[in-house]
């Protein structure tokens, strides 16, 4: 039995969270996406977002840190107890980027992915497609249970 093969589909599963915090959000922005709304408090307030707020591209960001870091500990995991570990290659992209509410210094979010669709690559021999969803919520009380993040992506896997 291959890994690609006990990958579940439709499963979601928690991968963590990640703490925003001031000085992470502005050493984000000023290296990657300057904008008034996430470098400078005073203006921020006066903008459309209506205060401080991580770039998306952080938020994204995030996801691939704590998606990568989970991945290693699942192989981790797998090899422990005997099963076979998945090999990921490339990803051929993501689509449906979607930042639905500001993420402002201090606020936590809890990220999770699921596989919505796997199948066998048409044009990769020994490789399936991984299709995945992806969805951070804010933690911390009942007033923050909708995404703030969400996305869909792909991924290239071994099937032998």
């Amino acid at each position: 039995m291959s890994a690609f093969s006990e990958i579940p589909v439709g499963e979601w599963v928690a991968i963590g969270r990640y703490r925003f915090t001031e000085g992470e959000i502005l050493d984000f922005a000023s290296l990657f996406d300057p904008q008034p709304f996430h470098l400078d408090a005073e203006r921020a307030r006066e903008s459309l977002l209506g205060g401080l707020c991580a770039s998306g591209w952080h938020t994204a960001a995030a996801f691939m840190r704590l998606n990568v870091d989970w991945q290693r500990a699942e192989g981790e995991r797998l090899r422990a107890v005997g099963r076979p570990v998945p090999v990921f290659g490339p990803s051929p992209g993501v689509t449906d980027l979607r930042w639905l509410r500001p993420v402002r210094p201090g606020d936590t979010l809890v990220y999770r992915q699921r596989v919505a669709a796997k199948r066998a690559s048409a044009s990769r021999p020994g490789w399936g497609v991984l299709s995945t969803e992806v969805e951070a919520v804010q933690h911390g009380g009942s007033a923050h249970t909708e995404p703030v993040f969400t996305m869909r992506a792909s991924v290239l896997v071994r099937t032998d």
